[in-house]
């Protein structure tokens, strides 16, 4: 299977004139492991799959077992002991820390991206991409700096505050009061 795939991706990538022949060769001695399982069988199942690991929570309801005076039990999986089933014991303060200790700092996300889509190596990654193809023209927009009002084409704009992607600070309001005076 993985020699059928290879030969037909190579073959789409030559079509588009995106492939060099010499990185073609390459790619052709390289032994390919394709990992192909069954497919989903609708949206539903799709989301649901999804949804086990984007909205995992550090402990299910129904691991929790009855709830004694001081102590709290519950199932776990032994990984030590080739992945056997027990019951673990907490006291309610002890339960408490290491349930928090799942919960995520203001900010942080539970999707993250590797590799090339990676936050962190981005813009160099995407940069080294399109020097690796330089017939694959890409239009990305850039940014507008409006100097001219957008509505009535009359009148010079002034930057007053800028924020970054991630919107303006809790104090924007303060921040642009101080700017102004």
């Amino acid at each position: 299977m993985s020699i059928v795939f290879r030969a037909k991706f190579i073959i789409e990538l030559r079509k588009k004139h995106v492939l060099p022949s010499a990185l073609g060769a390459r790619l052709f001695s390289k032994p390919w492991v394709i990992y192909a399982k069954k497919p989903f069988y609708g949206p539903k199942q799709g989301i649901e799959y999804l949804g086990r690991y984007t909205h995992k929570v550090a402990i299910s309801n129904s691991r929790i077992l009855p709830i004694q005076q001081d102590r709290i039990s519950f199932s776990v999986k032994n990984y030590r002991k080739a992945g056997r089933k027990g019951i673990s014991t907490l006291t309610h303060q002890e339960f408490i820390r290491r349930f928090a200790l799942h919960i995520l700092p203001r900010g942080f996300v539970r999707i993250r991206h590797y590799g090339i889509l990676s936050s962190c190596s981005k813009k160099a990654n995407l940069e080294k991409i399109r020097a690796q193809l330089p017939s694959l023209s890409i239009d990305v927009p850039q940014r507008i700096m409006h100097r001219v009002c957008p509505l009535c084409k009359k009148g010079a704009l002034i930057t007053l505050l800028r924020f970054d992607a991630r919107g303006p600070p809790k104090s924007w309001k303060t921040m642009r009061a101080i700017t102004l005076n």
